[in-house]
Order: C-alpha cells, then structure tokens, then sequence
C-alpha cells in the first residue's frame, strides 16, 4: 500500500499573506517613517538648532526634539556661565576656517540626504500603492491614520 503525501500549503497562498500584511505594516508606519526622514534630512546640517545669524522656527526646533529626544517642548536655555571669582574667563580661541569638516563628512552627509530623499519618496509610492491596489481599501486607510495619530497622542501625554 502506497503511503500517501500530506497535502502542502499553497506557496502562492502563503506569499500573498506575507504581502497583505507587509502592506498592513507599511501602512500603520509610513507617517513615522516620513516624519524621521524629513526631521532628519533637515538635522543633517544643524537646521534644527540656534546658530550665529541663524534662528530656527520654533515649529522646526520643537519637531527636532521629536525626533531626537521624543518630546514636543523646546530645549530650555541655558544660563549664562558665572564668572569666575579669580579674574574675567577665558574666552575660547577663535576657530580657522580651515578647520571646517572633512571633505568626506560633507560628502557622507549629501548621501544620508539622498537616502533620507529617497526614504520619502519610497514611503510615498509605498503608501500609494498599498490604497490603490489593496484588497481593503477602508483597512489601509484606518492603518495609515493610526499610524499619524498614535504618535501625536503619545506625545501629548
């Protein structure tokens, strides 16, 4: 008597779940994913911080501290350095302009903003692909506005 085989899943089956569910999850965090590329791409060159001549929108600051330290509140400002009893301090020597970054961090950081450009871009084709040609349309939208507000109401508490 012959044995017989047990009957095998359908591959076909079992990649068009890993799909669904890779949509499902590219869904819930597409708007964390655009909010890290962009609050990123814009630290890449220090827009998110107070510099000589330079003053960010409070708006700009406060997401920077988002993404880096997971609060809404501005960095509070420091108070000046108390003098020193034996004498004025010493002020810091001024900085060469020779001094600047390396060549290769300037151009380590122009790659991180084509990869945070192309995070974006990735995420927004993802996000259009997963409501254009999803089976559950209503599900990808429920998914993709959870995803923008969990964050918001996570941060507010």
């Amino acid at each position: 008597m012959a044995k017989l085989d047990k009957p095998r899943a359908n591959p076909a089956l079992r990649l068009a779940l890993i799909r669904r569910i890779h949509g499902w999850l590219g869904l819930f965090i597409a708007p964390s994913v655009m909010f890290f590329a962009l609050t990123g791409a814009y630290q890449l060159y220090g827009l998110h911080e107070t510099q000589p001549g330079y003053q960010p929108a409070p708006l700009v600051e406060k997401l920077g501290r988002v993404h880096m330290k997971q609060t809404f509140e501005l960095k509070p400002k420091r108070a000046p350095a108390p003098v020193q009893a034996g004498g004025p301090a010493q002020p810091k020597p001024a900085a060469k302009p020779e001094d600047g970054p390396k060549l290769s961090v300037a151009i380590l950081k122009a790659l991180f903003l084509v990869v945070a450009i192309a995070l974006a871009a990735a995420t927004i084709l993802g996000v259009w692909m997963a409501l254009t040609y999803g089976r559950d349309k209503r599900l990808g939208w429920i998914l993709l506005v959870a995803g923008a507000v969990a964050p918001v109401l996570l941060i507010t508490l």
